[in-house]
């Protein structure tokens, strides 16, 4: 049986309460779908679901074009648990405004759980700054798709 790459991406996954984490999800194909600001507000909508709903807290994302980058503490559940929902809630959120159906979201996520000694405010400077790095804009400020609590 072969062993594809979501497959490897799963290996060695644990979720862990209290814990950092940077997810991040490619749109399918990596069709610039949310190049589109209402499509993309869509998906921060979803974002915010996930805080209210107490699975994790969010402590920074940026919605790019065709993937997004996400900060959280887990709070319960799993990783996997909270990428389904948020895909899941935003493919239909968008695929109904879009008037279409099928798949939005690439299959799978990558997750990279964040040492106690890491600098978190680094990890979150470089996540707004994606925008940036990718040339949508010349100020991180100047780019709407994006929070986080510490800047």
């Amino acid at each position: 049986m072969p062993y594809y790459a979501s497959e490897r991406l799963r290996s060695g996954r644990y979720s862990e309460p209290g814990q950092l984490y940077v997810l991040t999800c490619q749109v399918s194909k990596r069709v610039p779908v949310f190049a589109d600001f209402w499509l993309a507000r869509l998906v921060v909508h979803q974002l915010r679901l996930i805080e209210v709903e107490d699975l994790a807290c969010s402590q920074a994302w940026v919605v790019m074009p065709d993937h997004i980058h996400w900060l959280i503490e887990l709070k319960k559940g799993t990783l996997e648990n909270i990428m389904q929902r948020f895909k899941s809630r935003s493919a239909r959120a968008v695929n109904q405004a879009r008037g279409c159906s099928g798949r939005l979201w690439q299959t799978g996520f990558h997750d990279r759980a964040l040492r106690r000694e890491e600098n978190v405010l680094a990890v979150v400077r470089y996540i707004v700054a994606n925008p940036l790095r990718a040339g949508l804009v010349e100020r991180v400020r100047d780019y709407s798709h994006w929070d986080a609590v510490w800047l």
